[in-house]
């Protein structure tokens, strides 16, 4: 009996492997090419992003060496295709340039096709955003400016001190230097604000009449008082 069921098993075993083995071979064979083309493009991409970057050092490179047309024309493929972060990257520095040999509204074009790209990575629509506004400040309205960098211009926000200068300029433009001083103040008490754009906010929160300085005998010079008893 022994015999006669392993004989059965052995012709079952048989019969399930003429019936699916094809199917299952053919499965795992796809399954193997697809890990295949996985990898290899990977890997392909992999090397396009290494040689975008080494292209991008090579043109920024070019442009401190003084050479801006050269550098300009090293960033056009780059700002054309690519990864959508070195792609904004090179967009934004191609805008730069633009605006360096003053042509505003041609670098505001490109910083406006980054901002509103929407594949594009937040922090580099936050910039172009800041550096559209900033480059044509004097020719859009002061409502205006408020309502595009308002959001940014918040404490903790990492562009508080770029979009909150521009804000409280465009506050001032308003007449509304209620608005303007205590922006200008708190930006000059931000420690993650760069100190240029603190030193600029503290001359105009001064200028407006907001104290943005916390210890004033630290700030004169003033040491702690001596202790009693001391030799004065």
């Amino acid at each position: 009996m022994r015999e006669v069921d392993e004989a059965l098993r052995q012709d079952e075993m048989l019969d399930a492997v003429k019936r699916y083995g094809k199917p299952v071979a053919s499965a795992v064979i796809v399954a193997l090419l697809a890990l295949g083309a996985f990898l290899w493009w990977q890997h392909s991409k992999a090397e396009a992003e290494g040689d975008r970057s080494l292209k991008f050092a090579t043109a920024l490179d070019t442009l401190e060496a003084g050479h801006v047309d050269a550098a300009a024309s090293d960033l056009a493929p780059l700002a054309g295709s690519g990864g959508n972060g070195s792609q904004a990257a090179a967009q934004l520095l191609r805008a730069d340039i633009l605006l360096g040999k003053d042509k505003p509204a041609d670098a505001t074009r490109l910083y406006e096709q980054v901002a509103a790209g929407s594949d594009v990575p937040q922090p580099y629509r936050n910039l172009a955003t800041i550096r559209a506004v900033a480059a044509q400040f004097d020719a859009l309205p002061p409502a205006t400016v408020v309502a595009r960098l308002k959001p940014l211009a918040e404490p903790g926000n990492p562009w508080f001190a770029s979009a909150g200068e521009l804000v409280g300029m465009a506050y001032l433009r308003q007449g509304r230097n209620d608005l303007a001083g205590p922006l200008f103040g708190a930006i000059a008490k931000d420690k993650d604000s760069p100190a240029s754009v603190r030193a600029r906010a503290r001359q105009m929160a001064g200028f407006l009449g907001v104290d943005t300085i916390d210890d004033v005998a630290r700030a004169a010079g003033v040491g702690a008082p001596a202790p009693l008893g001391a030799t004065p």
